[in-house]
């Protein structure tokens, strides 16, 4: 008999940009926010390259940029801890954390795809448009 193949689950991710100044749209990927609701998944994974900000946008507040992305990672654990936010259900969050926004974080468009291991794929997406 042949081993059963995981069962692919429908998932959903954006990647999150940084905009420093949102008149010139320009951006750096910043890290990527995945959902798989049938896994019960929800992370982010991110990754500040400081220098490339600083040659980027010299007068742009990084810790304000971390303080940022580290609420991401507070809201997709869920709890009080990520106030209001926090306590809603995981798709709920996920919709709050990419909906579009004009500030200096910004979400991309959400994309769709198909996983067995959301954790593998968050990895593999984080490093194909974040860290190349």
């Amino acid at each position: 008999m042949k081993p059963k193949m995981p069962e692919p689950h429908v998932f959903e991710y954006a990647v999150l940009r940084i905009v420093p100044k949102v008149e010139r749209e320009e951006f750096i990927n910043a890290g990527v926010i995945l959902h798989c609701g049938p896994l019960r998944f929800l992370d982010v994974k991110w990754n500040l390259d400081e220098a490339l900000l600083k040659s980027f946008s010299p007068d742009l507040d990084i810790e304000e940029v971390k303080a940022n992305l580290c609420a991401f990672d507070v809201i997709c654990r869920g709890g009080t801890e990520g106030g209001t936010i926090g306590l809603l259900d995981m798709p709920g969050r996920f919709r709050w954390l990419t909906a579009t926004r004009s500030t200096i974080l910004q979400p991309s468009s959400v994309h769709p795809g198909y996983t067995t291991d959301p954790q593998a794929t968050l990895d593999r997406l984080f490093e194909q448009l974040v860290l190349r």
